[in-house]
């Protein structure tokens, strides 16, 4: 495959609202600096639909943010393994030193992507939130966790971390207003278009193919809508093959994924935008990456970097998280100062930086441009087998 050396007018697309976003003003004043809840110590709980790398993550920065405010002692976070939140959260229950907060032992729910455990769990968590009140603060990550919690069934403060789309997925009213005093989602609407502009900037295809499951959620999960916009604005044909995503069994979403690929592989397109499900995480990966690149096909990650760094050719280059932690953490610290989450600013915007694999461009046939090589913050010269 031949590509087409394009000037690089992408990061404009992602400058507008950047410094703004990240320091804009929110609705009232509120400090960052740590106090008690009146001679006692906040109790944050956790809860997932089930695991996934970005959560994981996500969570640590935030963890690190808070840190770095100084709501907790400095301590090394030891390494994880896999995409589990549940031994994480019990090392920091018990590690954790801190007059002014705490991570509440028994307060961490994961529903292993099953739906019936899922509506068991919600129903759960508002019955302790409402009768025990002994958490102050709900961190919920990702969309189904969100879906669970953004309702008037219950008033704990909660901040719903690492969704694809809060406001399509009816977490929040809009980008202004999450439409419940209680509930705070940090939101990007302009996040996947850009995605998708800045990988037809580069490669320039005509036939993109996209593995997802064929649901309301993972169409949201997608950026289906996003993808489409762009697709009618500059020409270009999605090819779709559907996948198997939120269920218990992850061998089999992830053998979903792979079979997609090949799928898309034998199609001939020009390009996979690599979209967020549990089929792709840190087992799956160098699977996918070897048949992407057996076709010779470049792929951009959606959900973050670290895939670029396991061998997809392209992403977003997200510094390991840290800006996101760091804006949940302020807002954590908001909302402890006093703040209704409704109150804060929702709005954050990524540095508008890539990340690439030259490795996998060398396997490919593509020879990126000097302007490419100029906007890239992450770059990879080899394949990272992941630790499983």
């Amino acid at each position: 495959m031949k590509y087409t050396k394009k000037i690089f007018i992408f990061v404009l697309l992602g400058i507008c609202c950047l410094q703004s976003s990240m320091f804009a003003a929110d609705h009232g004043n509120f400090k960052i600096t740590p106090m008690t809840n009146n001679g006692k110590k906040w109790r944050i709980g956790y809860y997932e639909g089930g695991e996934y790398t970005d959560y994981q993550k996500i969570f640590i920065m935030t963890v690190k943010g808070l840190m770095e405010l100084g709501w907790f002692e400095p301590i090394d976070i030891p390494p994880q393994k896999g995409e589990q939140t549940k031994e994480l959260w019990q090392w920091l229950s018990e590690n954790i030193q801190s007059k002014y907060v705490e991570f509440v032992t028994d307060a961490h729910y994961s529903a292993n992507w099953d739906d019936a455990l899922t509506k068991t769990m919600d129903a759960e968590i508002i019955e302790r939130l409402n009768t025990a009140k002994d958490i102050d603060l709900m961190i919920a990550a990702g969309t189904t966790a969100g879906k669970g919690l953004a309702n008037n069934q219950h008033s704990t403060p909660t901040i719903v971390i690492s969704a694809s789309d809060p406001i399509g997925a009816g977490i929040i009213k809009s980008v202004e207003d999450s439409g419940y005093d209680h509930i705070h989602a940090s939101v990007d609407p302009y996040r996947y278009e850009r995605q998708i502009r800045i990988f037809y900037d580069i490669i320039g295809f005509q036939k993109l193919g996209v593995a997802y499951e064929n649901s309301e959620n993972g169409r949201i999960y997608a950026a289906m809508d996003n993808i489409e916009l762009v697709a009618q604005d500059d020409g270009f044909e999605i090819v779709s093959c559907f996948t198997q995503d939120e269920v218990p069994d992850v061998n089999l979403a992830e053998e979903s994924v792979k079979q997609c690929f090949r799928e898309l592989g034998e199609k001939q397109v020009d390009a996979i935008y690599v979209t967020v499900q549990n089929g792709v995480n840190t087992r799956s990966i160098p699977d996918l990456v070897k048949i992407a690149n057996a076709y010779r096909i470049p792929t951009f990650a959606q959900a973050s970097s670290e895939g670029v760094k396991y061998g997809f050719l392209l992403s977003i280059s997200q510094a390991g998280f840290k800006y996101i932690g760091q804006f949940h953490a302020q807002v954590i610290a908001k909302i402890f100062n006093g703040a209704k989450p409704r109150q804060l600013e929702q709005l954050f915007e990524e540095p508008p930086k890539i990340a690439i694999n030259l490795k996998t461009a060398q396997g490919i046939g593509y020879d990126p441009p000097v302007d490419v090589l100029g906007a890239a913050d992450e770059i990879y010269q080899e394949i990272i087998v992941p630790e499983k």
